[in-house]
């Protein structure tokens, strides 16, 4: 009985233990979707980010930079990144973030804007 309350423990803590670093939980524009121009973009992440080593970059097919300011943090695991106006196109978001916990992270996705 001892060892089924041991395992039964383990499997709760496990989940705790698979997120030490900040990884992106969801976004809007949401990725892959294809939507009207947005005025910003908002990534939210899995554990708080420290804003001063953090940095989210869009840019259209062409390589061009489309934010209109740097990525500010909102509450404490979401940044938030003003964009210029922006033309039919797919865009990319390159996010790379440190965590509270001092690990780093970094990924990008890209969503479409319609005609």
């Amino acid at each position: 009985m001892r060892f089924i309350v041991i395992i039964a423990l383990a499997l709760l803590l496990a989940p705790c233990a698979a997120q030490a670093h900040a990884q992106l939980d969801h976004a809007s524009p949401k990725v892959g979707s294809t939507v009207a121009a947005p005025k910003e973009v908002v990534l939210w992440f899995t554990e708080g980010v420290e804003p001063k080593f953090s940095s989210v970059e869009v840019v259209n097919d062409k390589g061009e930079q489309v934010q209109a300011g740097k990525a500010r943090l909102m509450g404490s695991a979401a940044l938030r990144v003003p964009l210029k106006p922006l033309s039919p196109g797919t865009y990319q978001v390159i996010w790379k973030v440190l965590s509270v916990d001092t690990h780093r992270t970094q990924g990008s996705f890209s969503f479409t804007v319609g005609r």
